[in-house]
């Protein structure tokens, strides 16, 4: 049986993982999250977990194998069920881009693949970064805005909608920052974009309101 799985492409900051929580919400999808996962190996002390939780510890990163062998469990797991899965941040670049690919010709030809671009300015994502609130609650992690017009602030100040922890801002939430990784995304997103382009590919407009945002990708994967 054939399994739609839509890769999410876009730089911080444009609402991805927004995105994704709507789908989900309401739609049923799973939601693959890197960053996620890593929390919840580490979290049960698995193998994997146990692995990841010394690197960090060591000041290193995750090596993209690390990661794929992640994302192959995740899948091997995901593949049972009937719903759509989102790939939300995931490939980061051209490696695991090409894992990516590899694992799913080799272990997983069910699964139909659509990339999901999403087109936003530099600014925008800039001022959007700089807004930006994130429950405390390590197993929460839910997402604000401090922008009055996103429509994405918490409802009881700065405490979570869904846990009442409270919300904070990323060390790394400042503008030159923000900037910086932007360059670095931007400077390999299209090499990314190139390895996957085997796939149809559904460009999205992300600097409207997120419930805008969420109405036109219904109806784009419909219509492709």
């Amino acid at each position: 049986m054939t399994k739609q799985a839509y890769i999410f492409i876009g730089p911080p900051g444009s609402g991805k993982g927004s995105l994704s929580k709507l789908c989900t919400f309401n739609m049923g999808w799973q939601q693959l999250s890197t960053g996620n996962l890593c929390r919840k190996h580490i979290s049960e002390q698995t193998s994997i977990g146990k692995e990841i939780d010394f690197i960090i510890r060591s000041g290193k990163l995750i090596s993209d194998d690390i990661v794929g062998n992640m994302v192959d469990q995740w899948l091997a797991e995901s593949m049972q069920s009937d719903f759509s899965l989102i790939l939300d941040g995931f490939p980061r670049n051209v490696m695991q881009a090409h894992n990516l690919l590899k694992m799913i010709n080799e272990k997983y030809r069910a699964l139909k693949i659509k990339v999901v671009r999403f087109v936003i300015s530099d600014e925008i994502a800039i001022d959007r970064i700089c807004n930006r609130y994130i429950c405390q609650n390590h197993e929460c992690q839910s997402v604000y805005s401090g922008d009055t017009l996103s429509g994405l602030g918490p409802k009881n100040g700065l405490l979570c909608d869904h846990c009442s922890f409270p919300l904070g801002k990323r060390g790394d939430d400042d503008r030159e920052t923000v900037k910086n990784r932007l360059k670095v995304y931007r400077a390999f997103e299209q090499d990314m974009l190139t390895c996957l382009s085997q796939h149809e590919c559904i460009e999205v407009n992300v600097e409207r309101p997120l419930k805008e945002v969420f109405e036109t990708f219904r109806v784009s994967i419909k219509e492709v």
